[in-house]
């Protein structure tokens, strides 16, 4: 990665002000934190920024169902989200508001910037347009059937099927989310931001220094910047809560254009605050000496690594040195689901659960990829347990509790026949650090625990409850080495279980730890007494938080939707109904479709797509190959042996992946908050081949 600078400005990306927080959106939060953490321990100048993402179509809707203005509504959520933050021990430097006069000022200068150099024209657009609601309406805000494949009932903007991006007036069939009605196509002139003028220098961006992991470096190259970039479309028609263009009444920045601008936006507020110079953080030529680093999730990676560096370095601003990229959360390996209890808000977690539990997991597992994580729920119980608890909190608790009530609470000096074995774990603190640099989370904590393992292993052996008996100070000495390797666990564990650490640090009677203070002796001194540090996991706790969100989901309605996300439409309280019956077609017409019954052979993961499995069918007397966009609905290997419906004569279509030969039938239900799917299958004693009819 790009080496840091001494003055380093990190931000999370904003949660949208329409849900709650939830243990999705904590991956990142908490990735960020102990980075952030580390950095500081470290005696950087670091920063975390972070605010309410507060614009856009979804906020103005709800606010509207609520009888509302928007206004209010996301300032109650940003109270509460930064409740949920601090409940899960997130330190930001600022939680501010994309709805401020700082981000509308910065967002302005960005765009005339732009504009004066030529990025920025306007277009006659035709767009879809819902006549019952008198609106203009977003991608995600119709849905209907797929242009290219006819999978039914997806989105505007992309197939989750086939994976084919597309306008929403290319749709078959399409309906508008709010009320279910057709929308009609009208016409509007929009802002479009020239993203292909800005072709080569994002490539060289991307491709000149460390300023992305290879895995995000190869996929923005693979999907974006071997082809040409698309324009992006800026602009926005009434109603919309959100910043007008300058010179216009009736046209907002697209909540994309200005979101971003909350990072420059909240610096500028703290800035104003403490009398910090904005100017070395964000403009150029002036802030040399700033490290900017973005942590995001693969979902909106080409946003913060396409449009954002582009209207930047356009405009004067500091373009970003690291854009951290991490992948999404699932739940015992399925997608996250409010019906089945998984989709947990970070308010029931903590009614249940201490926050550090989650922290130490998280960061067990996470890497500086943009892989997924699981949260497998027995593996998370046990593995806190075992790691955490029984090989950190228990020597800490032993040892501490020992000497104060033991050895008249204190500790002698190190025996010298320890000090290699301190040596040599100390030896691995500046390895430790680049781990947490580099973003190597699980690398780092194997690590400690490995340290956290001999230092258990030591006291032992050392056996000070036995020697005490006979010879008290060797009994003193080996508690000291034990002490020892207490602080020097709890310090590197510190960016990880902040509270953990600082309960350790009140028992030890000293100042909180800088990562220097990893490396010095602790010797000839009073501890601060002994008290009860982190208990166990209970599996109970954990059985009861997954039941009561279940229930909460049951008790409104709510189906797999889990909040906060601009990517959800977020229209509140929608009931799902029957999809619109097709037209109707002959009997000459559905007789061309062959329903075939098929054998699952292969079924696996294709990395590269959120919503497709790679399946290899036997068809009695030949084998093909279909993609199937269940990735987020079945396990791969549930599917091996089983008997589906396949259409057989469906024309073959070229994918990035691979040719898919034909389409699985499946059932399912999907709104704005539901989503259920169903695999259709026919008996196992069906031979592969048999036609459906």
């Amino acid at each position: 990665m790009i080496p840091l600078k001494n003055r380093v400005l990190v931000t999370s990306a904003l949660p949208y002000a329409n849900g709650d927080i939830h243990i999705g959106h904590l991956v990142e939060y908490i990735q960020t934190d102990v980075f952030v953490r580390f950095l500081k321990m470290t005696g950087r100048d670091a920063l975390y920024m972070c605010a309410s993402d507060t614009h856009g179509t979804p906020i103005e809707i709800k606010a509207s169902q609520r009888g509302i203005d928007p206004e209010e509504m996301v300032a109650q959520y940003n109270r509460e989200h930064l409740a949920d933050f601090e409940g899960f021990h997130i330190a930001f430097d600022r939680f501010y508001t994309t709805h401020s006069d700082e981000t509308r000022r910065h967002a302005e200068a960005i765009f005339t910037a732009c504009r004066d150099k030529g990025l920025i024209e306007t277009r006659e657009v035709e767009l879809t347009y819902c006549e019952h609601d008198g609106r203009f309406l977003p991608d995600r805000y119709v849905r209907g059937t797929c242009p290219k494949c006819g999978a039914l009932d997806q989105y505007g903007d992309n197939c989750e099927v086939c994976g084919t991006t597309y306008e929403p007036t290319d749709m078959k069939d399409a309906r508008c989310v709010i009320c279910g009605n057709p929308p009609v196509r009208r016409k509007s002139v929009h802002y479009f931001f020239k993203l292909g003028a800005c072709h080569a220098d994002l490539a060289e961006w991307v491709h000149g220094e460390e300023h992305l992991h290879e895995t995000t470096e190869n996929w923005i190259e693979a999907n974006f910047l071997s082809q040409e970039l698309r324009d992006w479309d800026i602009s926005r028609d009434p109603p919309y809560f959100g910043f007008t263009i300058p010179g216009e009444t009736d046209k907002f920045f697209y909540v994309w254009m200005d979101a971003p601008v909350g990072y420059i936006g909240t610096t500028d507020k703290f800035c104003q605050e403490t009398g910090r110079s904005f100017d070395e953080y964000w403009k150029q030529g002036q802030s040399e000496g700033t490290t900017i680093i973005h942590f995001i999730g693969k979902d909106i990676a080409y946003f913060h690594i396409l449009f954002w560096p582009a209207m930047l370095m356009n405009s004067g601003y500091h373009v970003p040195d690291r854009v951290q990229v991490h992948g999404f959360l699932t739940v015992n390996g399925e997608k996250m689901s409010k019906r089945t209890g998984t989709a947990v808000s970070a308010r029931t977690y903590l009614e249940h659960l201490d926050p550090q539990y989650l922290r130490y997991y998280y960061a067990a597992k996470l890497g500086p990829t943009n892989a997924d994580l699981d949260l497998n729920l027995e593996d998370f119980v046990n593995r806190v347990n075992a790691e955490l608890v029984n090989k950190v909190v228990n020597l800490a608790s032993r040892t501490l509790k020992f000497v104060d009530r033991r050895l008249d609470g204190r500790v002698g000096r190190i025996p010298e026949q320890d000090r290699a074995m301190l040596d040599e774990a100390r030896a691995r603190v500046d390895r430790i650090g680049h781990d947490y640099e580099d973003c190597e989370y699980a690398r780092a904590l194997r690590a400690i625990i490995e340290i956290a393992e001999e230092a258990n292993k030591y006291f032992q052996d050392a056996a000070p409850f036995t020697s005490i008996k006979t010879d008290p100070e060797a009994a003193r000495g080996a508690c000291t080495t034990a002490t020892n390797f207490i602080k020097l666990v709890a310090g590197l564990l510190k960016p990880v279980v902040p509270a953990l650490v600082a309960d350790i640090e009140k028992s030890l009677a000293i100042e909180p730890m800088t990562w220097e203070d990893l490396k010095t002796d602790y010797e000839d001194r009073a501890i601060g007494g002994f008290e009860r540090l982190l208990e166990r996991v209970d599996m109970k706790k954990v059985q009861a938080m997954i039941e009561q969100t279940r229930q909460q989901s049951e008790s409104s309605g709510e189906g797999a939707g889990a909040g906060a996300s601009r990517q959800d439409a977020g229209v509140a309280d929608e009931q799902w109904k029957p999809l619109p019956i097709a037209p109707e077609i002959d009997i000459e017409t559905f007789a061309k479709v062959d329903l075939r019954v098929a054998r699952v052979l292969e079924a696996e993961d294709v990395k590269e797509s959120r919503a497709l499995l790679r399946l290899k069918l036997d068809l009695g007397d030949h084998e093909r190959q279909v993609f199937a966009g269940m990735k987020n609905y079945v396990k791969p290997e549930d599917l091996v042996g089983k008997n589906v419906i396949v259409v057989a004569n469906l024309k073959p279509r070229k994918m990035r992946f691979g040719v898919s030969q034909g389409m699985v039938v499946a059932a399912g239900v999907k709104g704005v908050e539901h989503e259920q799917v169903w695999l259709l299958g026919v008996s196992d004693e069906a031979r592969p081949g048999a036609r459906i009819s």
